[in-house]
């Protein structure tokens, strides 16, 4: 029996709908030294502490106080040599989902996704895949003393959290797409369907299938990669 999915919260999904703020303050630091995911990690945190401190009777839009937030957590990114300190709240929530998660491989005896698993705890996908990365285990390579004098670099290994991070990065840019390249997509490599049958779906011709779609592929590829 597939456990019954729970609706976000109001909190969450608050949080959600303002994650826009997060990219366009992580967006300014392109290019300086940090990787992109580890900005956004950081502007997330700043996020969750602006909606906690937020306080509405002072008249303020939540953006204009929310931004100084965000941008001063990953600033902190700089100060602190660009590392991204996992805090105790992260670190219990990932605790709860990999409870969440052996519980509903359990009763369905198949893997959840991010987003399953955060319906479940009633917490944003990004906050649970910000969770689950956090949580990853690094496999204990700090420099040797010892006599062979090998030095050795911390590296998380490997895990299945990825793959599912993955598609959910998948899915949030299929979903920015208009409906007819949406469907384009759909059709082309979720049904396999060919070209020719593809315009024949969307009322077009099979030279404007394949021109369209390697223009939202070399999209679609350029904003995985941000």
């Amino acid at each position: 029996m597939t456990p019954a999915p729970a609706t976000l919260g109001p909190r969450a999904e608050f949080i959600e709908n303002n994650l826009g703020l997060v990219h366009a303050c992580a967006g300014r630091f392109r290019g300086r030294g940090i990787e992109y995911d580890d900005l956004y990690s950081a502007g997330c945190m700043g996020l969750v502490k602006a909606y906690d401190g937020f306080d509405t009777s002072r008249g303020l839009c939540f953006s204009t106080y929310a931004v100084p937030v965000i941008l001063g957590e990953i600033k902190k990114l700089f100060r602190d040599g660009g590392t991204v300190k996992v805090s105790r709240s992260l670190k219990e929530l990932s605790l709860k989902l990999g409870l969440a998660r052996e519980r509903w491989m359990k009763e369905t005896g198949q893997e959840p996704t991010v987003s399953q698993l955060a319906e479940q705890l009633n917490v944003s996908p990004e906050l649970a895949a910000e969770a689950l990365n956090a949580a990853l285990p690094a496999l204990s390579l700090t420099p040797s003393s010892g006599e062979d004098g090998v030095r050795e670099f911390d590296i998380p290994e490997e895990s299945c959290e990825e793959a599912v991070s993955d598609l959910l990065s998948l899915k949030t840019v299929l979903s920015a797409l208009a409906p007819e390249d949406r469907t384009l997509i759909y059709l082309r490599f979720f049904k396999n369907k060919t070209q020719s049958e593809t315009a024949r779906v969307l009322h077009t011709t099979q030279v404007q299938i394949s021109r369209r779609e390697r223009k939202l592929l070399a999209a679609m590829r350029q904003e995985l990669l941000c």
